[in-house]
């Protein structure tokens, strides 16, 4: 009882503390206030009601953009106090966008579509209003799990830090797309589209660059698996040396994979396990970016949909979807360990969590 009445105090206490985003499929959009010096999260408040997915800063203004249903994409303000103000809304024109990226100058929001395997630029304003749509490309084939690989399905957007390339993982046909793109005009080159070839059945959902962008890992959600993978950043090239498991070689029950993050240290990996409802943390050799597991954290809840590590590398933030809270778990940025949950806060449905200061 002692502990409970202590976790409560913490999550409820009042520091000065940076904003966290939270985005609810069910019940719209949440902030919450988190002091990185001791770890706490206050209660979640609700800030916008329409359903949404996944979330997006401006990389440098004070605006947010959120996933709606089917193909609805909205823009919102920040105000002073946290709050949202809807800008106005656009579309992915395609079925069931899942993810989006801002390109690092602000001017170029990317969208994956998951249904329908197409992946879309669009323009975006000064005001931080969406724009027209500038590029559309429509991706084919399929994989050799028929249940999830019938077509292309797009599943996430990243772009680099010289803003001269798009990155598309794809799930249903095993690959990463490599697209040029023209940070002045929003277009991508349809001409310039290589790929990296993933292991057949692996289903790449999500990826994350070293901090110097030597390296590239690719988390897959129908195997387990992380790709790492060198990038050239002068041709784009993706070369993958090394695949390797994200669970325990002892665990025998149904997981997916679901987010990966490196740490701004560059020295340890992290992704989410749904099934086995855990965070997998790797030691990462700085030289070669090849990984080693060295654990697999109880994540505090069911369904780790998505997890943030803090602008301080000291707390990694963790959404449980099906469990309808969110939880904080203090990490060690020398060992990259992670401890058990120390708060946890009830939001419906969490899906996505940003922090402000990133």
């Amino acid at each position: 009882m002692k502990k409970l009445i202590l976790s409560v105090l913490l999550c409820s206490s009042v520091l000065e503390a940076k904003p966290v985003f939270i985005s609810s499929l069910t019940q719209g959009i949440y902030v919450c206030e988190f002091h990185s010096e001791t770890g706490v999260l206050s209660k979640a408040r609700q800030v916008s009601s329409s359903p949404s997915s996944f979330l997006a800063f401006h990389p440098k203004n004070a605006f947010l953009y959120s996933i709606g249903s089917k193909d609805q994409i909205s823009a919102y303000s920040i105000d002073k106090e946290n709050s949202l103000t809807l800008i106005n809304t656009g579309s992915s024109d395609g079925g069931g966008v899942c993810h989006l990226a801002i390109d690092p100058s602000g001017k170029t929001l990317a969208a994956a579509n998951y249904f329908d395997g197409s992946f879309v630029t669009l323009r975006l304003l000064e005001d931080g209003k969406l724009g027209e749509q500038v590029s559309y490309i429509q991706s084919e084939g399929t994989g050799p799990n028929q249940k999830r690989q019938e077509r292309a399905h797009a599943h996430g957007v990243y772009f680099d830090q010289s803003n001269q390339y798009l990155f598309v993982p794809d799930l249903g046909i095993d690959k990463v797309l490599i697209v040029g793109f023209n940070s002045v005009t929003s277009s991508l080159f349809t001409e310039e589209i290589s790929e990296m070839e993933i292991p057949p059945g692996s289903g790449p959902r999500h990826m994350a660059f070293s901090p110097n962008e030597s390296h590239a890992y690719v988390v897959n959600e129908l195997n387990n698996q992380i790709t790492v993978a060198e990038f050239d950043k002068n041709t784009g090239d993706l070369n993958p040396i090394q695949q390797i498991r994200t669970l325990p070689e002892n665990f025998k029950g149904e997981s997916s994979t679901a987010e990966i993050e490196v740490h701004s240290s560059g020295n340890f990996v992290y992704c989410s396990n749904r099934g086995h409802d855990s965070i997998s943390v790797f030691r990462r050799d700085p030289k070669t970016g090849q990984l080693s597991p060295i654990q697999h954290a109880p994540c505090g809840g069911k369904v780790p949909r998505h997890f943030k590590i803090d602008s301080s590398g000291k707390w990694l933030l963790c959404a449980h979807q099906k469990s309808h809270t969110v939880s904080v778990m203090s990490l060690d940025p020398k060992t990259g360990l992670l401890s058990p949950p120390q708060c946890t806060i009830s939001v419906p449905d969490p899906m996505c969590i940003l922090d402000l200061a990133k």
